[in-house]
């Protein structure tokens, strides 16, 4: 989908619609989200978080590792599928902790692809796979609430599962519209952000690709 087309979808009218949904609570974020559907992801992977923090996953099924009951980075699986061709972008919205940036740094290959852009506004907690399912609720991309933690452990969550093409939609225009910079120039902080994301890039400075769209055509 070309970006006016995005910037179309974002700034139209929202509407009141029925649609299906499923209800994740508490641990369904890391056994169907995280466990689940992200892994069969094949073209791109748009995750917004107000924080970003390492994340750990038990090992992969099969693995000595996971004999032994051990766990691992998420940026394992994240890494699996970037050199599978899939796009992965993070938004986010506060600096990353230092042990995701020493993840990252142990994932040359994830670290050269993976799309990381920062807005200090970013609050929404979003999951778009393939442009076919939207995860919207109120867990980040860390630990607590998306990793694999005791239930006595992790943070109380509450979000959907859904494959409504609306939904979708506009959820995808909106992160699209705050990743491509289009959400700058009104912007009433902009002289306290560090690093406006409709300014050019510093040299050196590696900026993430032009917005594209995450959605397969559909059969039929």
């Amino acid at each position: 989908m070309a970006q006016s087309a995005w910037q179309a979808i974002a700034e139209s009218r929202s509407e009141t619609r029925r649609a299906d949904v499923r209800l994740l609570s508490g641990a369904d974020h890391y056994d169907v989200l995280v466990c689940k559907e992200l892994p069969r992801a094949r073209v791109a992977v748009w995750i917004a978080t107000a924080n970003l923090k390492e994340l750990r996953i038990e090992a992969p099924i099969g693995t000595r590792a996971r004999a032994r009951g051990r766990y691992v980075s998420i940026l394992d699986s994240l890494q699996t599928l970037s050199d599978a061709g899939v796009e992965i972008r993070l938004l986010h919205g506060s600096a990353p902790t230092r042990p995701f940036v020493s993840a990252l740094n142990q994932h040359p290959r994830l670290k050269k692809k993976l799309a990381l852009r920062e807005c200090p506004r970013v609050h929404l907690k979003t999951i778009t796979i393939d442009g076919r399912l939207l995860y919207l609720g109120s867990a980040n991309f860390t630990g607590a609430g998306l990793g694999a933690r005791a239930a006595e452990r992790r943070n109380f969550e509450l979000g959907i599962l859904t494959e409504d093409d609306y939904l979708l939609d506009q959820a995808q225009a909106e992160f699209d519209a705050i990743w491509s910079g289009r959400r700058c120039g009104a912007c009433k902080l902009r002289n306290e952000c560090p690093k406006p994301l409709d300014r050019p890039a510093l040299p050196g400075v590696k900026r993430a690709r032009p917005a594209k769209s995450a959605r397969r055509k559909r059969a039929g």
